[in-house]
């Protein structure tokens, strides 16, 4: 009797302490759900406004927020180009100011994806990629597939041609 009893007291134990721990990851859940940010929500696309000019709020919020790794898609024109960063990797760079006057530097691997041919101080390029900030306006990268599969691929748009 008492081997039948200390078995079903262990039983009842163990079941006790599954439930804690359900209720426990709940109550976790629900209240990391109403959680609140003290930051301004970041969206991530910029996109035409009535006027027909690109919402490039998203660049501003994300610099204000020092946001990172957030996928953005934007338009901008080519005000600087760069040369190549040939450690590691390589990157054609180029800087992009966009309609805001917001300035973003543009590392586009080469290793990866081709080269964006004919482009020119002046021409605009449409682009989805990663932004990570810095004190000088942020850098978008990712504008390239990802090999692997892993990571949401990115592109530029120049004359025409889509570059991935």
């Amino acid at each position: 009797m008492t081997r039948r009893l200390r078995e079903r007291s262990t039983a009842t134990g163990a079941l006790l302490a599954i439930s804690l721990a359900l209720v426990l990851a709940a109550c976790v859940t629900v209240v990391g759900s109403c959680a609140t940010s003290t930051a301004p929500p970041v969206t991530n696309r910029g996109g035409p406004t009535s006027g027909g000019v690109p919402d490039d709020s998203v660049f501003a919020q994300a610099f204000a927020a020092r946001a990172t790794d957030l996928a953005v898609e934007g338009r901008g024109t080519v005000y600087r180009l760069l040369p190549d960063d040939n450690d590691g990797s390589r990157h054609q760079r180029f800087l992009l100011e966009l309609a805001s006057g917001h300035t973003l530097l543009v590392a586009h691997n080469i290793d990866v994806a081709p080269r964006v041919e004919s482009l020119d101080v002046g021409d605009t390029i449409a682009f989805k990629g990663v932004y990570e900030w810095n004190e000088q306006g942020g850098v978008i990268h990712w504008t390239h597939h990802d090999p692997a599969g892993l990571h949401e691929s990115g592109w530029i748009q120049h004359e025409g041609r889509t570059y991935r």
